[in-house]
């Protein structure tokens, strides 16, 4: 894929970019880390003044401060992570301190009250795992940090999705999409990973691209666009969610149907059913209904909940002239959902009838989510083709049922 992000800006030039050049920080790594910096926006302030790339104010203690802005394009919870490193030096070109970022503040980098270690004139610094905040001790950031760190490697990875704290979204340089945000989540919870807490003491090597702050103020924008747009593309993900209607999201017991027609008017629904639809839908699946019945029922019980404009598509037995298990139900749906053949394996089922529900998904190559919550129908399957590929018993269950099968889709299905 290309596109106007997918290219690193050119390195700087001149007496500035000299000056940045021998002070840059050296970052270590961990050995797990699996994202690494890729430009490094430089700032050189010989007097006082607002950062152009973070919130602080500077105040040089020598004769001239140089700001490090440095772009990875994630850190373990979100899409998006600049840091910051600020060397103060003074006229010969001496380092006086060092301060870098630490989640959201601007902390001196001196274990001893004095300086970091040093490679000459430049400070070495330990980027935390997947956070990549800096320390200048390894060994305090894994007795003070360690659990902390470990938890947002580990089961909290992701919890940020798309970053939106920043100047750039607040400028509306960067829009996010809900499914954006759902796969730069999914994305992040692959990488998760368990820090060693050994850090890499090897030369530079793939070193960051060394370039003025405004060259990297004007690309990040574009490096978002390009890195959510490529999302759908290499994350494996869901292609569409398909739902079944009665004792799936209506309560069949409750129902009042018209004198004479089998035209439900009114039903309640199915404990956190609705909430249910509205989480799936928020996280931006493609939602199609797939049930038996005539049209009316449905837009009687769905409209007036709000539900029936959130779905993609409607495919009801009653227009398509068959009902499910038949292929067509279901072929009808992948049309719905504007999804090919190849897409069947992404495509997650969910419904409480074992004949028609999940034979009918089983059958035509989908992922079949069996609903146990309603007793009116078998529970147990009678031939293996009724066997479901998962089960709930519950609606408060479905979006994390979802997300668990999205998450555990083989690399590719994307």
């Amino acid at each position: 894929m290309t596109g106007a992000g997918a290219h690193l800006p050119r390195p700087g030039q001149g007496t500035d970019h000299n000056l940045a050049l021998r002070h840059m920080p050296v970052l270590r790594f961990d050995a797990a880390e699996p994202y690494r910096p890729l430009v490094i926006g430089y700032t050189v302030f010989r007097g006082p003044g607002a950062s152009p790339s973070s919130k602080f104010e500077i105040a040089p203690r020598g004769a001239v401060t140089v700001e490090y802005a440095i772009w990875y394009d994630w850190d373990i919870q979100h899409l998006y992570d600049l840091e910051h490193v600020w060397m103060h030096l003074d006229a010969a070109g001496a380092v006086l301190a060092v301060e870098a970022s630490f989640h959201g503040q601007r902390v001196p980098m001196a274990p001893a009250g004095d300086l970091p270690g040093m490679a000459g004139p430049r400070p070495v610094l330990y980027a935390e795992p997947g956070k990549h905040a800096h320390w200048a001790d390894a060994a305090a950031m894994a007795v003070q940090g360690g659990a902390r760190i470990r938890a947002m490697c580990g089961p909290q990875a992701g919890a940020g999705a798309v970053h939106r704290g920043n100047p750039f979204f607040a400028a509306g340089r960067y829009g996010v999409t809900r499914l954006a945000d759902r796969l730069a989540r999914r994305k992040m919870q692959r990488d998760a990973f368990v820090p060693r807490f050994a850090f890499s003491h090897a030369a530079d090597a793939a070193a960051p691209v060394l370039t003025p702050w405004p060259v990297l103020q004007d690309w990040i924008p574009q490096r978002m666009a390009y890195l959510m747009a490529a999302l759908p593309a290499t994350v494996p993900h869901l292609a569409a969610v398909f739902l079944d209607c009665g004792d799936t999201l209506i309560d069949e017991a409750t129902e009042v149907k018209r004198a004479g027609t089998e035209v439900v008017l009114q039903a309640d629904e199915v404990p956190h059913a609705m909430a249910a639809v509205r989480a799936l839908h928020d996280e931006g699946y493609p939602l199609v209904l797939v049930a038996d019945g005539p049209r009316e029922t449905f837009e009687n019980l769905l409209k007036p909940r709000g539900i029936w404009d959130l779905m993609r598509g409607h495919v009801i037995s009653g227009e398509v002239g068959a009902l499910k298990p038949s292929p067509r139900m279901f072929a009808a749906a992948m049309q719905a959902a504007g999804l090919p053949a190849s897409a069947c394996a992404r495509v997650v089922m969910v419904g409480n009838n074992l004949e028609r529900d999940i034979r009918g998904a089983n059958d035509f190559g989908l992922i079949s989510l069996f609903v146990g919550w309603s007793r009116r129908r078998r529970q147990q399957p009678a031939t293996p083709s009724e066997m479901p590929d998962h089960r709930i018993d519950q609606l408060d269950r479905l979006a994390a049922t979802i997300a668990a099968i999205e998450l555990a889709l083989p690399e590719g299905q994307a």
